[in-house]
Formats: structure tokens, C-alpha cells, sequence
């Protein structure tokens, strides 16, 4: 059995070459990269994106543009470091002038996604934003699928994974403090109900 880190970069090999992707000749064209996830590969946080931006494929790395800076400030808030989880999106390749992703590029990317969760076995899935928070919710079957995510932020919510009980917990994503203020209290409070899965 591969170890993780095999495992990982073996995802890593077939999306670059994922020439079926509707995303991969844009990505041809603008030197992009696909940006699979990083982070600790035994990480019992795990948080699900929904695309990456232009920095994201500029990089390869998930969250490293403005969005990115607002994520590594909440962490801190509850003391924890990036690198002591696991962050990714669901879709793997940029989407054209940040639009949100089409039905069929998730459904593309979504095996790379179940894999990464079978291989990282997170205590909890946290989702950022409305895309992740509907395929997850859609994903672990939840009866609270089709609810909005202003009624379901900072929720933790129990679901069982192949491996175990798994938490999810649906959050804003960190963009939206970007255009609304107000958010950013709100978000810092929903962050707390992570932290004592930290623990222990």
C-alpha cells in the first residue's frame, strides 16, 4: 500500500493530465497549474474549496491570494497553523474570469476530492462557502442538504464517512469577509466550533 504522500501525488499526476477537463486548455494557455491541496496528511481538519483563483493557479496552492490571507488570520485566531491542516477545493483547475463552477466540472473533479478524504481521514470535513458546503452535504447524504449557508455557518453536523464518524461544518468562505466587514466577526465565531477537534 502507498503511503499518503504516494498516494497524493499519484491524484497530483492524473488531474495535470486530465485533458477531458473543459478547464484544461485554459489552464494550457495561461501557464496555470492545477492545484490539488496541501497541508498535513494526517491533518484531523480538513477544508474543501470550492475552485482555485488566478494566485491559486498561478502557484499550484490553495488559498494564497487575498481570501487565502483572511484564512490563515482565522486559523490563527484559534491557534492553529496552515500547516496543521489539509486545505483543497473541489474542483482542481481555474475557472475561467472566477466564475463559479459549472455542474459537470464538479462531477469531474469530485472523485479526486472522495479520494483525498479517503486517503487524509479527517475527523472534520469544514466547507468554505455554498458550492463546497452542497456537494458535501449532498456527498454524506445529510438531511440538511438544500439548506442556505446563512442557516447552516458554523453548524457542526455529524456524518459517517467509510472510515468512521466524521463532523462537517459548513463556514462562509473566507472571500466573503472580503466584501462584507460584518462578516469577519462572524466567521471568527463559527472558526471557534473547530478548535477543540485540535485537541487530543
Amino acid at each position: 500500500m502507498a503511503d499518503r504522500s504516494q498516494q497524493i501525488e499519484a491524484i497530483e499526476t492524473q488531474v495535470r493530465d486530465l485533458e477531458s477537463s473543459p478547464l484544461y486548455a485554459y489552464r494550457q494557455e495561461n501557464g496555470f497549474q492545477p492545484v490539488i491541496g496541501e497541508g498535513d496528511l494526517h491533518a484531523r481538519v480538513m477544508f474543501v474549496g470550492e475552485a482555485p483563483g488566478k494566485q491559486e493557479a498561478k502557484t499550484g496552492r490553495p488559498f494564497v491570494g487575498a481570501a487565502g490571507k483572511t484564512l490563515d488570520k482565522l486559523l490563527k485566531s484559534i491557534g492553529v497553523a496552515r500547516g496543521d491542516v489539509y486545505i483543497t477545493n473541489i474542483v482542481k483547475d481555474r475557472p475561467p474570469d472566477n466564475r463559479d463552477p459549472h455542474k459537470e466540472e464538479i462531477e469531474l473533479y469530485a472523485p479526486f476530492l472522495r479520494r483525498q478524504i479517503e486517503i487524509i481521514q479527517p475527523k472534520v470535513l469544514a466547507t468554505l462557502g455554498r458550492f463546497a458546503m452542497d456537494f458535501i452535504l449532498d456527498e454524506f447524504d445529510l438531511p440538511e442538504q438544500g439548506k442556505r449557508i446563512g442557516a447552516l455557518h458554523g453548524e457542526v453536523l455529524s456524518a459517517q464517512a467509510a472510515y468512521g464518524e466524521i463532523a462537517i461544518v459548513p463556514l462562509y468562505h473566507p472571500a466573503a469577509a472580503l466584501y462584507n466587514d460584518q462578516l469577519q466577526d462572524v466567521m471568527e465565531e463559527d472558526f471557534r466550533v473547530l478548535k477543540p477537534f485540535f485537541k487530543g
